[in-house]
């Protein structure tokens, strides 16, 4: 038997897997990226936050939030059981730690949505597991038209959300990746581009380590 025969396989598939936060303002298009990814690719599922807001009757408990009371919120956000939490219209929202750290620990992707300021929070818990990415509009003006065409809601909340997506977009450089979402189909690609690239870096190839000293040891 060659010594080349006795070096270690490498799994090809065999990985730690990582947090995709997509973030962008209102209107830019994240929700329907973040949507095509989940049923395009494989080993990625959807980080399921924790509200104190009451359920509503279209929501699914497990599915769209884990609602618990404000007591139980409490309770994780002083045991370091979230990554990111934030105070909305005197609601609490966070995402728990544990099933995070179980996907990535299974090899499985993590999709975040949250937005800027909750970004900064989980990558510095995690800052060796999150790939971070921001969607821009092509402008101010197609922006202000997509949320027209929605038609989801009245002039003085696209107003305020057109001012928030100012303040919003000022914090691009805090990301990694900036994705300008001016053609639907190219910017997924690039996000989808984003993912397998991050997914074969060098920290996150499971066994990488032992196959290349089994290399350097074959004759």
């Amino acid at each position: 038997m060659s010594a080349d025969t006795q070096t270690p396989a490498l799994p090809r598939e065999a990985r730690r897997g990582l947090g995709l936060i997509l973030a962008s303002p209102s209107g830019a298009g994240k929700s329907t990226l973040s949507r095509q990814l989940l049923q395009t690719e494989n080993d990625i599922t959807l980080s399921v936050s924790v509200t104190t807001r009451g359920r509503r009757s279209s929501e699914i408990e497990g599915v769209h939030y884990h609602f618990i009371d404000t007591r139980r919120f409490e309770q994780m956000r002083e045991r370091g059981e979230l990554l990111e939490w934030a105070e909305v219209h005197g609601n609490f929202y966070g995402t728990p730690r544990e099933p995070v750290e179980a996907a990535f620990e299974a090899g499985r992707d993590v999709l975040f949505d949250i937005d800027w300021q909750g970004t900064v929070q989980v990558v510095e818990k995690l800052p060796e597991d999150i790939v971070t990415v921001f969607i821009l509009p092509p402008s101010m003006t197609e922006l202000a038209s997509r949320l027209h065409r929605r038609a989801e809601d009245t002039e003085e909340v696209i107003a305020k959300r057109l001012a928030n997506a100012r303040t919003e977009i000022a914090e691009w450089r805090r990301f990694e990746y900036v994705v300008v979402n001016d053609d639907l189909g190219r910017a997924f690609e690039e996000v989808r581009a984003i993912l397998r690239a991050e997914r074969l870096k060098r920290e996150r190839r499971v066994g990488l380590v032992g196959f290349v000293e089994g290399l350097l040891k074959a004759e």
